[in-house]
């Protein structure tokens, strides 16, 4: 059994022998265990009602700050958000694997939420939501408890101090790539560095003062940019041996180095075999090794960019809820009909594109009589209408609209054909899903589709504020599209997060909603209108 230290971090597994393997592979790296729980198969009691207990129990003076989990099975997600933000809010940090969630579930979906929300999303947003960093392995997770144990990154600027080129580029590649930054240090202060370091020494950040540095040439680094360089938030110390002399007094420079720093400084000992006599001194000091720079430096970037638990009641848009709940309560289930869709949007304040359905010639042409040309037109039935051919954009005159029509209404399982004035604008999607036991998810994203091919979509739990929806949006990768680009016109983001927390809204008036699509909504500077929807409800 392994020591445990009272200043080290909590450890809930949902197996024990998982349980074993992360905590053989944290140890000899220096990341110490104070309280290790395992539940097996939570027969009786379930890793959040652990993390309740220590929640409840929380002392601020004598608890670890500093929670693992290990999860096979999420039976109380609501449980486990409360206590979660709960012990984030009060200075708790939490990293969580989360293994054994199946995709397999979301193949008979029949729209595209459904498609893209598969159980794993709603994990996703769980742990986003309460504040916790989701991990994939052992290694990652031990990494990320490490830099838990340090004191708080609190910006994205890092300088890179190394003895060793090529750890030091890979190293800064994987911070730039994961969104922190690892600035061009310059200017007559930097340059006051040259002349305390060997010739040849690189000083624009990475900091290289060579293979032959020594141990005070490190600590005049570190003092330098501790004291000179107040944009720098964090330091990697990278520092190994070819084995040629000890370097033990290295690592105590280091040692004494991380105590008196403003910034939390992040050692970086890749020579675990030709130097393990130093680096387990170093350890001894009660302090972790980084042995892989890129396993830390991505790891930083996760933790950094893991948003922190929204505090207190979390607003959300005033809808019509009489209106909405007088259409949900008449309704039957499955999917609802265009008129009452379009009634749900309107009280709901998202604007639609003005439509109609036809299901006969002669009520076509009158539609077409109010709408004018070019229009859309859309079978009502099929659920992915443009697999069976029945979406028609453009219409340009009465005939080719009566040809259409007679062609479309033959279409296997169609029950009209919904009638559109054409618009343009970039394609924009915004889904729910009600996952069971976690609640609704709202999604959001680039629509059209491709959606289900290109999965840029950023999801969360209900309720989404305003604030939250902007940060989906924010995440996109195709976000830049939104921001107009090769002519295009942008796309006012905050009208775009308003729409989707209304989503949030509607589905909270009416959790009988169990899937439902917005795709496309067309943007097009500060005008955002639904073009296509479905509601799936189930009482």
């Amino acid at each position: 059994i392994p020591k445990l230290d009272s200043k080290g971090c909590d450890f809930i597994s949902g197996s024990g022998a998982t349980a074993c393997c992360i905590m053989e592979a944290g140890i000899p790296k220096g990341l110490t265990f104070a309280n290790v729980f395992s539940v097996g198969n939570s027969a009786q009691m379930g890793v959040e009602e652990i993390l309740q207990y220590m929640d409840e129990s929380f002392d601020p003076e004598t608890s670890s700050k500093v929670k693992l989990l290990y999860l096979e099975t999420i039976d109380k997600p609501q449980l486990l958000l409360k206590h979660a933000s709960s012990l984030i809010n009060k200075g708790c940090k939490i990293v969580a694997i989360k293994a054994g969630t199946s995709v397999a579930g979301s193949r008979a979906a029949t729209s595209h939420t459904g498609a893209l929300a598969s159980p794993d999303v709603a994990v996703d947003a769980l742990f986003q939501k309460a504040g916790i960093v989701r991990c994939d392995g052992r290694e990652e997770m031990i990494t990320i408890a490490s830099i838990f144990m340090h004191p708080e990154l609190k910006g994205k600027k890092i300088a890179v101090i190394t003895h060793a080129g090529g750890p030091a580029v890979m190293l800064t590649d994987t911070l730039s790539a994961g969104g922190l930054e690892v600035p061009l240090l310059e200017g007559e202060k930097i340059e006051g560095l040259r002349s305390q370091l060997f010739e040849g020494s690189s000083l624009a950040n990475p900091i290289d003062f060579l293979a032959t540095g020594t141990a005070e040439q490190l600590g005049i680094i570190i003092d330098y940019i501790d004291k000179e360089c107040n944009e720098i938030d964090g330091m990697v110390v990278i520092f190994g041996t070819p084995g040629l002399f000890p370097i033990n007094h290295v690592y105590g420079t280091l040692d004494d180095k991380m105590i008196t720093s403003r910034v939390p400084i992040y050692p970086v000992l890749p020579s675990t075999l030709t130097a393990e006599q130093e680096v387990e001194e170093f350890i001894a000091h009660n302090r972790i090794n980084f042995p892989d720079g890129v396993f830390l430096g991505k790891a930083l970037c996760k933790v950094y960019n893991t948003p922190k638990p929204e505090s207190g009641t979390i607003p959300q848009p005033k809808i019509d809820t009489v209106k909405v709940r007088a259409i949900i309560d008449s309704a039957d289930n499955g999917y609802i009909s265009p008129n009452e869709i379009q009634g749900l949007l309107d009280a709901t304040g998202i604007p639609r594109a003005s439509e109609a359905v036809a299901s006969t010639r002669e009520e076509a042409m009158v539609i077409t009589e109010e709408i004018g040309y070019p229009l859309a037109m859309k079978v009502v039935g099929p659920i992915h209408k443009s697999d069976v051919g029945g979406v028609v954009l453009n219409i340009e005159e009465e005939a080719s609209m009566l040809a259409e029509f007679q062609r479309m209404i033959r279409i296997k399982d169609t029950k009209g054909i919904l009638l559109q004035p054409m618009l343009d604008g970039t394609e924009l999607f915004i889904g729910a899903k009600f996952e069971p036991k976690f609640g609704h998810m709202i999604l959001c994203g680039l629509g059209g589709i491709f959606i289900e091919v290109l999965k840029d979509v950023r999801s969360a739990l209900t309720p989404v504020s305003i604030n939250k929806a902007k940060t989906m949006i924010d995440e996109l990768k195709g976000r830049k599209i939104l921001e107009g680009v090769r002519g295009q016109q942008a796309i006012n983001k905050d009208k775009f997060a308003e729409i989707i927390s209304k989503v949030s809204a509607l589905v909270t008036a009416a959790p009988e909603i169990i899937e439902m699509d917005l795709n496309p909504l067309l943007g097009k500077g500060d005008k955002i209108v639904a073009v296509d929807a479905r509601i799936n409800i189930q009482k």
